[in-house]
């Protein structure tokens, strides 16, 4: 398509006339038009089309924008801003005891000797967290990730560990485990070594054996 500048062409009164009989068969169209100089006249066709083209982009985008977003707003508190936030924090101590913390960020925080007894955590984040002496007995941890996590001396009795993560260097040295539940846990086998030693006791939600879930000898 040419764009003529300070020069372009409209046309009006555009009639069509079918063939006369002796004329030739096919119809033709008789154009009026009128050179205009010093004005550039857009077409209205023209616009339209770059109207719907930016219109459908804007769309595009929009629907892009919804699968790329930012992971941290999978979580609740994994913002950077904001009184809820636990991601990254420094939450030593901090009671959490029967709190729903449905898919709760934790990562990278520090919960040393933090109280979460009989807490919902399912599908909670712990990545590279520090537990450190934590109480998380008859917690749901369900779905909960403890990939590179600190779980040493913490008190772990009749939690529901269901389905969880523990890859990486996670260790639950010296942790009391008396009840827990580890079904479909992957654990390095050292760490599952080390537990079996000392699983004991059944879980009183979900009525399985520590040491069957550890799949113990």
């Amino acid at each position: 398509m040419a764009i003529l500048s300070n020069v372009s062409f409209s046309c009006s009164n555009i009639s069509l006339k079918p063939s006369l009989p002796n004329s030739s068969s096919r119809p033709h169209c008789l154009l009026r038009c009128s050179q205009q100089e010093g004005k550039e006249v857009g077409s209205p066709l023209v616009w339209s089309l770059g109207e719907e083209v930016s219109k459908r982009s804007l769309l595009a985008l929009v629907s892009a924008s919804l699968f790329f977003v930012d992971p941290a707003l999978a979580f609740k508190g994994g913002g950077p801003y904001g009184q809820g936030v636990t991601r990254g924090q420094d939450l030593s101590g901090k009671d959490f005891s029967g709190q729903t913390l449905i898919r709760q960020d934790f990562k990278t925080s520090i919960l040393r000797q933090a109280n979460f007894k009989g807490a919902k955590l399912l599908g909670a984040s712990f990545f590279d967290a520090d537990l450190t002496g934590a109480d998380l007995s008859e917690t749901d941890l369900r779905g909960a990730d403890f990939s590179l996590a600190n779980v040493t001396k913490v008190n772990l009795t009749n939690a529901n560990l269901e389905g969880a993560t523990a890859t990486g260097n996670t260790s639950f040295k010296g942790s009391n485990i008396t009840g827990a539940d580890f079904t479909d846990v992957p654990l390095r086998d050292d760490q599952r070594e080390y537990l079996c030693r000392i699983a004991d006791g059944v879980n009183a939600t979900t009525g399985n054996a520590t040491r069957d879930t550890l799949l113990c000898n």
